[in-house]
Protein backbone atom coordinates (compact mmCIF):
# COMPACT_ATOMS: atom_id res chain seq x y z
CA UNK A 1 0.00 0.00 0.00
CA UNK A 2 1.56 3.56 -1.00
CA UNK A 3 1.38 6.36 1.26
CA UNK A 4 -1.53 8.07 0.06
CA UNK A 5 -3.33 5.01 0.28
CA UNK A 6 -2.45 4.30 3.93
CA UNK A 7 -3.20 7.71 4.46
CA UNK A 8 -6.68 7.74 3.73
CA UNK A 9 -6.99 4.42 5.26
CA UNK A 10 -6.35 6.12 8.61
CA UNK A 11 -8.50 8.88 7.93
CA UNK A 12 -11.05 6.95 7.34
CA UNK A 13 -10.38 5.35 10.91
CA UNK A 14 -10.19 8.99 12.29
CA UNK A 15 -6.72 8.89 12.58
CA UNK A 16 -3.43 11.01 11.04
CA UNK A 17 -0.10 9.52 10.09
CA UNK A 18 3.19 10.18 10.90
CA UNK A 19 6.43 9.45 9.75
CA UNK A 20 9.32 10.01 12.58
CA UNK A 21 12.80 10.38 11.67
CA UNK A 22 14.87 7.22 12.32
CA UNK A 23 17.74 9.99 12.64
CA UNK A 24 16.89 13.09 14.69
CA UNK A 25 13.54 11.82 16.03
CA UNK A 26 11.32 14.55 14.37
CA UNK A 27 7.97 13.97 13.66
CA UNK A 28 5.90 14.93 10.32
CA UNK A 29 2.82 14.46 8.08
CA UNK A 30 3.23 10.66 6.80
CA UNK A 31 2.95 12.09 3.28
CA UNK A 32 6.32 13.65 3.47
CA UNK A 33 9.42 11.83 1.64
CA UNK A 34 12.22 13.63 3.53
CA UNK A 35 12.93 14.65 6.98
CA UNK A 36 12.66 18.78 6.79
CA UNK A 37 15.01 19.14 10.02
CA UNK A 38 17.85 16.51 9.00
CA UNK A 39 17.07 15.56 5.27
CA UNK A 40 16.56 11.71 6.12
CA UNK A 41 14.42 9.14 4.47
CA UNK A 42 14.42 6.68 6.84
CA UNK A 43 11.07 6.63 9.22
CA UNK A 44 9.01 4.86 11.62
CA UNK A 45 5.33 5.19 11.42
CA UNK A 46 3.19 7.31 14.14
CA UNK A 47 -0.96 7.23 14.04
CA UNK A 48 -2.20 9.60 16.09
CA UNK A 49 -6.18 10.73 17.18
CA UNK A 50 -7.40 12.89 14.36
CA UNK A 51 -7.89 15.71 17.30
CA UNK A 52 -6.95 18.96 17.10
CA UNK A 53 -7.10 22.53 17.76
CA UNK A 54 -7.49 25.29 15.20
CA UNK A 55 -4.79 27.22 13.84
CA UNK A 56 -6.50 29.35 11.30
CA UNK A 57 -9.29 29.07 8.64
CA UNK A 58 -10.62 30.02 5.35
CA UNK A 59 -14.46 30.57 5.03
CA UNK A 60 -15.80 30.22 1.21
CA UNK A 61 -19.18 31.87 1.37
CA UNK A 62 -20.03 31.58 -2.37
CA UNK A 63 -18.83 27.77 -3.40
CA UNK A 64 -16.68 27.93 -6.50
CA UNK A 65 -17.53 25.56 -9.54
CA UNK A 66 -17.38 22.03 -8.50
CA UNK A 67 -17.66 22.85 -5.01
CA UNK A 68 -21.47 23.30 -4.79
CA UNK A 69 -22.08 20.38 -2.79
CA UNK A 70 -20.79 21.51 -0.41
CA UNK A 71 -22.43 24.72 0.14
CA UNK A 72 -20.71 27.13 2.83
CA UNK A 73 -17.58 25.59 4.04
CA UNK A 74 -14.12 26.37 6.08
CA UNK A 75 -10.65 25.51 4.94
CA UNK A 76 -9.18 24.54 8.24
CA UNK A 77 -5.60 24.52 9.37
CA UNK A 78 -5.46 22.70 12.91
CA UNK A 79 -2.90 21.58 15.09
CA UNK A 80 -2.62 17.56 15.65
CA UNK A 81 -2.91 16.67 19.52
CA UNK A 82 0.52 15.65 20.85
CA UNK A 83 2.62 16.42 17.76
CA UNK A 84 4.34 20.20 16.34
CA UNK A 85 2.60 19.91 13.25
CA UNK A 86 -0.38 21.31 11.28
CA UNK A 87 -2.86 19.43 9.38
CA UNK A 88 -5.80 21.29 6.97
CA UNK A 89 -8.91 19.83 6.30
CA UNK A 90 -12.49 20.41 5.32
CA UNK A 91 -15.30 21.35 7.31
CA UNK A 92 -18.54 22.55 5.91
CA UNK A 93 -21.70 24.51 7.32
CA UNK A 94 -19.23 26.87 8.57
CA UNK A 95 -21.13 30.38 7.71
CA UNK A 96 -19.26 32.73 10.02
CA UNK A 97 -15.79 33.46 12.46
CA UNK A 98 -17.99 33.24 15.10
CA UNK A 99 -19.10 29.44 14.23
CA UNK A 100 -15.53 28.53 14.56
CA UNK A 101 -13.27 30.29 16.84
CA UNK A 102 -9.37 29.70 16.60
CA UNK A 103 -8.55 27.14 19.36
CA UNK A 104 -12.09 24.97 18.71
CA UNK A 105 -11.46 21.51 18.65
CA UNK A 106 -11.97 19.49 15.61
CA UNK A 107 -11.75 15.74 14.45
CA UNK A 108 -11.02 13.77 10.81
CA UNK A 109 -14.50 11.89 10.09
CA UNK A 110 -12.69 10.49 6.81
CA UNK A 111 -11.60 11.28 3.30
CA UNK A 112 -12.81 12.36 0.30
CA UNK A 113 -11.13 12.72 -3.10
CA UNK A 114 -12.87 15.79 -3.91
CA UNK A 115 -12.78 17.64 -0.62
CA UNK A 116 -9.59 15.69 1.25
CA UNK A 117 -9.61 15.34 5.00
CA UNK A 118 -13.21 15.35 6.38
CA UNK A 119 -13.31 17.19 9.86
CA UNK A 120 -16.27 17.85 12.86
CA UNK A 121 -16.68 20.17 15.37
CA UNK A 122 -15.60 18.10 19.02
Amino acid sequence: MNRRSRFIEAASRGKILANKCAKCGHSTLETTYFCEKCSSDIFTTEEYDGLGNVVTFTIQSVAPEGFTDAGSYAWVVFRVDGTTFNVSGFLKDIRAPSDLPIGSKVQVTGFDEKHGLLLKRV
